[in-house]
């Protein structure tokens, strides 16, 4: 049952009492260590991997006691410009923290429905401008200047709007628009920074791989080019009913070349994944603006006008490159993962030949369609295909499109083994092997169903031609399957701060928990660390959603703790938190102890650290300001070390 706060104190608003349980005594100030440790013992070494599975053996190919983190830097993403303040593609990882809850007299949203709602608001505008528009889309949604309908007009029509499913999809809200309204503060047409000019004479035999690699200009890991990783094995790892699908990736980085150090993949790093339009979404946007078939893969010299595009994080400068339009479009340019653009929505104007699109269009890039525009960048995920077709008669050369779209970053995926003594052998040596999991990312499509994220739609077709094979008795590697990846975050916090002693509790929801499992097997390969790990999972139905079930190489029932939403008690993983007070009290407190946490950013990870700190609450007889304080500084000394990913994608910047 809950406790009783010492003395009577009166709670902290928004605090929840630690229950008693037995790992969970919220009256006890004293940390001690758990006295019923379970005792975890290593496996006998096998040299085969499951027939079924191929997780990681105990054939060790570099027998080191601990990671290397120096790494090059791979440079952050830039990130989605709708989501600074929330959330950091789909489609990736990035640490995270919160302040402490603050209480408000104000309800916790304020909605305006018109220019005057906003002027109450904001007043003249000012600091309070900047801030609100920061929040809300970054566009200026203060600078409202609604169409106003006269009422002694009598010549009034309003515009027609394009009959097609992808423009009711949009849900425009346009007001009394009409071809004759007045529209003021029209964004410029933005300048042609990149042109296509034919290549002239002979030109050497070109062979295209498009459909496997991105171009070798395409730098996301400088000075080192993306490497294609066989894939040695797929398999799913939810069962069929799951709400998500999650599947596991074996991965050949035998030939991976050396990097400059002694920089190798660690225990708890992240692989960056370069996934690729689908070929489908490719040739819709070709179709949709009227790009011949024959020049589509006709090579052609790319010239830029300055900045990084289209090699992602190389020098900002003019380039000339040659190369195909479809390249640029498979590889290089997102068309999915953001939201529009007012430079979008112009250049659509400026090419669209039906008068009512183009006053649509031009409404969506002026002051008085600022409201309908943060309408679309707020709501639903829109693609730039949903787009095209919603204005049929706007079809902008392709140049000038790619000049307005974001680029298409990587994806990162952390690494779900120790990859130090992982491999597989083929008969004539020990094939290097890294594993992954990756969740597919869906979300609402305007033609019906479901759309999947560019990063794990592309993982997903990978393992369903993988899975295919092996359901035929082909190996998958026959297939020459390739995954373009890159050796990227081999320095972050969960990398950075894991140590091969001292208690550690290692707390993750979904495929959160995957890199846990790389923990695990590391930690159990040292002689003096065979016991205090708590593992506290989080899923949705454990007969469903639950991941590498018997396949951390220990008695898993002896240190983990599965927490189902859906089934069983109806918790989550916060809930254990609280009812293992004990043990996060004295890991926060030991000299060598860690609490390492997995998952999503903006749910998951938030309710984690109000736990700790409703912990820190009842243990150690704070209030919450003290309690917080007590928690950053933990961070700061990596004790606490939290890894979240965004709703969309694992996009270091989530998609997907």
């Amino acid at each position: 049952m809950a406790h009783t706060h010492p003395e009577g104190l009166p709670q902290p608003e928004g605090h929840i009492c630690c229950p008693e349980t037995t790992t969970s005594h919220p009256n006890d100030p004293i940390p001690s260590e758990p006295k019923d440790i379970p005792h975890i013992q290593l496996p006998p070494i096998i040299t085969e991997h499951r027939a079924d599975s191929l997780n990681s053996s105990a054939t060790s190919l570099n027998d080191t006691s601990s990671s290397n983190p120096e790494s090059p830097w791979t440079p952050a993403t830039e990130p989605h410009v709708d989501n600074e303040i929330e959330e950091l593609k789909d489609e990736g990882l990035v640490a995270t923290t919160s302040p402490p809850p603050k209480s408000s007299r104000f309800p916790d949203q304020l909605i305006p429905s018109d220019p005057e709602e906003v002027k109450k608001i904001l007043g003249d505008g000012g600091e309070n401008t900047r801030l609100i528009e920061k929040v809300c889309c970054g566009e200026g949604c203060c600078k409202l200047e609604a169409l106003q309908l006269d009422p002694e007009s009598k010549d009034y029509v309003p515009v027609v709007v394009p009959d097609n499913d992808a423009f009711r999809s949009l849900k425009l809200k346009l007001g009394p628009l009409s071809l004759d309204s007045k529209l003021t503060k029209i964004l410029e047409l933005p300048a042609e920074i990149l042109s296509f000019v034919p290549i002239t004479g002979a030109t050497a035999p070109f062979e295209s791989t498009v459909q496997k690699h991105p171009p070798r200009f395409v730098t996301p890991h400088p000075p080192y080019e993306v490497f294609s990783a066989k894939v040695h094995h797929a398999r799913e790892l939810t069962k069929a009913g799951a709400e998500k699908r999650t599947y596991h990736f074996d991965l050949d980085v035998t030939d991976y070349p050396e990097e400059s150090g002694t920089v190798d993949f660690v225990v708890g790093g992240a692989i960056g994944v370069c996934a690729p339009n689908s070929e489908e979404l490719v040739d819709e946007v070709f179709d949709l603006l009227g790009v011949p078939r024959f020049v589509r893969d006709k090579q052609v010299t790319l010239k830029t006008t300055g900045g990084r595009w289209p090699t992602i994080w190389g020098d900002e400068t003019p380039r000339e490159l040659t190369t195909t339009r479809r390249e640029l479009l498979t590889w290089c340019s997102d068309l999915q993962s953001y939201p529009p653009s007012k430079p979008l929505f112009r250049v659509l104007a400026e090419y669209a030949h039906a008068p009512n699109e183009k006053k649509i269009l031009q409404y969506l890039s002026s002051a008085q369609g600022q409201a309908a525009f943060c309408d679309l960048r707020t709501g639903p995920h829109l693609t730039i295909t949903q787009i095209l077709n919603a204005f049929p008669s706007s079809q902008p050369p392709l140049n000038r499109l790619i000049s307005v779209l974001n680029t298409l970053m990587p994806r990162f995926y952390s690494l779900s083994q120790d990859p130090m003594i992982s491999c597989q052998r083929d008969g004539s040596g020990c094939r290097r092997i890294i594993e992954m999991a990756v969740t597919i990312h869906e979300t609402p499509n305007w033609r019906g169903g479901p759309r999947k994220g560019v990063g794990s739609g592309f993982m997903e077709r990978v393992a369903h031609k993988a899975i295919a094979a092996t359901a035929n008795g082909t190996q998958p590697l026959t297939l020459d399957l390739r995954v373009p990846m890159f050796r990227g975050l081999m320095a972050n916090p969960l990398a950075r701060e894991f140590c091969m002693d001292g208690p550690m509790m290692l707390i993750g929801s979904g495929v959160g928990i995957a890199p846990f499992r790389g923990f695990v097997h590391r930690r159990l390969r040292s002689d003096n660390v065979t016991n205090k790990v708590w593992v506290v999972q989080g899923i949705r139905d454990s007969l469903l959603d639950e991941i590498y079930s018997g396949d951390w190489g220990v008695q898993e029932d002896k240190i983990k703790t599965i927490v189902q939403s859906r089934g069983g008690q109806h918790e989550y993983v916060q809930d254990a938190v609280r009812h293992q007070a004990d043990i996060v009290w004295f890991l926060l407190n030991a000299l060598d102890g860690r609490i390492f946490v997995c998952g999503s950013a903006k749910g998951m990870g938030e309710g984690v650290e109000r736990a700790v700190v409703d912990v820190v609450i009842d243990k150690g007889n704070l209030n919450a300001e003290e309690a917080w304080a007590f928690l950053d500084g933990k961070k700061k000394e990596g004790v606490y070390i939290a890894l979240g990913f965004g709703g969309k994608e694992n996009i270091y910047d989530p998609d997907e």
